[in-house]
This record gives structure tokens, C-alpha cells and sequence, in this order.
């Protein structure tokens, strides 16, 4: 599927139906990690329509390894109004701890990306701590331009 899984021994794919159970305890791992709050107890099930309705709003891709879950990406197609232009927002990239470091974060990126020139996004986008130094050199070797800006969220 993705080039060099096989040396991984593994695939990324795309999410299927019963993986949400795992991806849900995935995303509750990677809000630890981000020391964010924590997700919703029900998220599998909130994941469930938005990625699998008939007009999914997101894309989830797991790291598939012999049959463990052991990270995945999200993204869902954005607009912007400065470019007039869709592009893709890369919500997650999460890889376990003893995983990191062996390739998988790049296929889950390329895996975003060709879902980008799928939709023909003129680019993929998103955001990670500022403190999380490993995350920041791999954007960085991956050939992501980072731009300051402060995050900011207001709860309706």
C-alpha cells in the first residue's frame, strides 16, 4: 500500500469501522501526551459519523502493525480565504512511544498529503505544541514550513 511497510513490517491504511475502539484509545493517549484535557468517553462513537458517514467530514489513517494499532493521522478538508483555496488540516499525528522514531509518522503524513492532492488542496496544515522539540525537527525534515501564530479556542 504505502512504500516501505514492508521493511516496518506493517501498513498504513485507511481506518475501518472496527478500529475505532483503538483509535479512540489512541486519541486519549495523544491528549495525555499534549497534556490536553481529556477526550469524551463516547468519542469512538462521535468518530464513527464523522468519518464513515455517507459525506465524512474527516479521514483517519491508522499505523497498522501485524494486526496492533499502534498510531494515526486525521485530517479534514478547510478552506482559505486568504489563498481562496481548500487545503487539508492535518487535526492529529500520534505514534506510541515505543514506535517513534521508525518511520511511520512519515507514511502517515505522506498518506495526508496524497489525500490532499486527492482533493486538490494546495496544502496540508496544522499545529503542535511548542514544547514538543521531536515533533518539530521531524516536521521540519519532512519539509513543513512552521509559521508563529497562537492558538486560541472559544468554547459556544
Amino acid at each position: 500500500m504505502l512504500t516501505d511497510t514492508a521493511r516496518l513490517g506493517g501498513t498504513v491504511r485507511p481506518a475501518i469501522l472496527a478500529d475505532l475502539p483503538t483509535v479512540a484509545r489512541l486519541c486519549a493517549a495523544h491528549a495525555a501526551f499534549e497534556r490536553a484535557a481529556p477526550v469524551p468517553a463516547d468519542l469512538a462513537a462521535r468518530l464513527e459519523s464523522a468519518l464513515f458517514s455517507t459525506h465524512p467530514r474527516a479521514w483517519c489513517f491508522v499505523a497498522d502493525l501485524r494486526e496492533e494499532l499502534i498510531g494515526y493521522a486525521t485530517c479534514s478538508l478547510e478552506f482559505s480565504t486568504w489563498q481562496a483555496a481548500d487545503y487539508l488540516h492535518l487535526d492529529c499525528l500520534f505514534i506510541t512511544e515505543p514506535h517513534r522514531g521508525e518511520g511511520w509518522g512519515r507514511l502517515l503524513l505522506d498518506a495526508v498529503k496524497r489525500t490532499a492532492e486527492a482533493f486538490g488542496a494546495a496544502q496540508v496544515q496544522w499545529q503542535t505544541p511548542d514544547w514538543n522539540a521531536d515533533a518539530i525537527r521531524f516536521y521540519n525534515r519532512a519539509g513543513a514550513q512552521a509559521s508563529p501564530k497562537v492558538r486560541f479556542s472559544l468554547r459556544v
